[in-house]
């Protein structure tokens, strides 16, 4: 007869789609199980992360009190790290010519906050931009991103002390806390540089460097010339 059977294949279409519906519910339900745990298990490794990288960043940001020395001769560090050169370099721009030259690196384990030399006030602020080639090379200076604070001293008239903060392959960013024309305590904040890198200082030639290669030193802290 004429459209025998059409109610019963409707019957059958609905009980086949819905059992398609359950079916699909059913692996959703699955797969939404599983990925769930995946998510939770995922997001747990990245909150483990976070924590460490937390605890990292409070580290490597911490900014301890120097003891500043008070004696008046003294010329201090003004960043923490490793001596690693100690000569006689030309630097025209600030100094005016030749002048003793010392370098400190500065690794991810060391405090990047920077620190006047001396009293008196900063005379030179000049920014340059460049690479980001490893810090630990002595040379980086020539080519790495680097900001240059030139401070005439108000402890001993004419004298210049230049400080060159030099950007690494990890240091990305130079942060100055001064400007041309403050004046400065000795000791005093002066930078933040993140994360592993080199500071340069330009000191003139009449006074006696009381740092060699491989020494330690602390910013604001420790003696890294004398006048004579």
């Amino acid at each position: 007869m004429k459209h025998a059977g059409k109610a019963t294949r409707a019957a059958l279409r609905l009980i086949y789609w819905s059992l398609v519906a359950i079916v699909a519910l059913i692996f959703a339900g699955v797969l939404a199980r599983h990925l769930g745990n995946l998510v939770v298990t995922v997001a747990s490794g990245l909150v483990g992360l976070w924590l460490v990288f937390s605890v990292f960043c409070l580290y490597f940001f911490r900014d301890p009190e120097p003891t500043v020395p008070s004696a008046a001769d003294v010329i201090l560090s003004p960043a923490s790290g490793k001596v690693d050169v100690v000569t006689e370099a030309d630097e025209p721009d600030f100094m005016g010519g030749r002048c003793h030259r010392v370098s400190v690196f500065l690794s991810i384990f060391d405090v990047h906050v920077q620190r006047a030399p001396v009293a008196g006030r900063v005379a030179f602020y000049r920014q340059t931009p460049g690479k980001f080639v490893n810090a630990l090379q002595p040379d980086s200076a020539l080519e790495n991103e680097n900001l240059y604070l030139g401070f005439e001293s108000g402890e001993a008239p004419g004298e210049k002390i230049g400080v060159r903060l030099i950007a690494g392959l990890i240091a990305r960013r130079i942060v100055p806390w001064v400007r041309r024309g403050d004046a400065v305590a000795r000791g005093e904040r002066i930078s933040l540089i993140q994360f592993g890198s080199r500071v340069d200082v330009y000191l003139p030639m009449s006074v006696r460097v009381e740092v060699k290669p491989g020494d330690r030193v602390r910013g604001g802290e420790t003696v890294l010339a004398r006048r004579t």
